[in-house]
């Protein structure tokens, strides 16, 4: 039930600051506009790289809004109040992951569309995959990101603190959301890039309970 309540904090959180959303929205845009305007390259080449170029795409955005949520709850002391309160700080972490899983996977199937339509990419491929294996990048990237977050967000130059120790541990990541978005999209058999998926699985158990059980330590000034 605590959980729910913390969740439903987050979203109302996030959907009131609208700075938050309309820059993470022009942001993505603009990225998509840039890339298909000013790129001579091939359809083909076009397509081997867009998987890379969306999930890179993502991950700034992520960084983006993760890093202001953050921060605002900083310079309100927000986050003072929260911990006052008599409930599991872990739970604090699983709900703010959640609550950014949720997002930012509505503010994807916001951009995905104009992705693949501005680069003129034609799309035939297991959609139900496609979708269950964006839903495990999404979870496993805010797991991390929140956790690289919170310990960052004590330091006065948490701005650049979290992005200079994310991007180190969140390359693996990339890299596996790229090879399988690219393996689904090329009908790769599962065989081929499920080691992808362990490695996944892998990276989201470790920092989710990292995140649970040290939560409490981290936020502590």
């Amino acid at each position: 039930m605590d959980l729910l309540k913390l969740i439903h904090k987050e979203l109302r959180a996030e959907i009131l600051n609208k700075e938050i959303i309309i820059t993470m929205l022009s942001f993505g845009l603009s990225i998509i506009v840039i890339i298909s305007f000013t790129s001579n390259l091939s359809k083909q080449i076009i397509e081997a790289y867009a998987p890379g170029l969306f999930w890179l795409m993502i991950l700034f955005v992520t960084v983006l809004g993760v890093h202001r949520s953050y921060a605002y709850e900083k310079e309100f002391n927000a986050i003072d109040l929260i911990l006052s309160a008599p409930i599991d700080r872990g739970l604090i972490f699983i709900a703010k992951a959640l609550s950014g899983f949720i997002f930012i996977t509505l503010m994807q199937a916001l951009i995905v569309f104009p992705y693949f339509t501005f680069l003129s990419i034609d799309i035939d491929v297991n959609f139900f995959l496609l979708i269950l294996s964006t839903l495990l990048i999404n979870l496993t990237l805010m797991f991390v990101s929140n956790l690289i977050s919170g310990i960052s967000m004590r330091a006065r130059i948490s701005e650049i603190l979290f992005p200079v120790l994310l991007f180190p541990l969140i390359s693996p990541l990339i890299i596996a959301a790229t090879n399988i978005t690219n393996s689904i999209i090329n009908q790769a058999p599962y065989i081929e890039w499920q080691v992808w998926i362990y490695l996944l699985i892998s990276i989201l158990i470790v920092f989710g309970l990292s995140g649970y059980a040290l939560f409490d330590f981290i936020l502590e000034e």
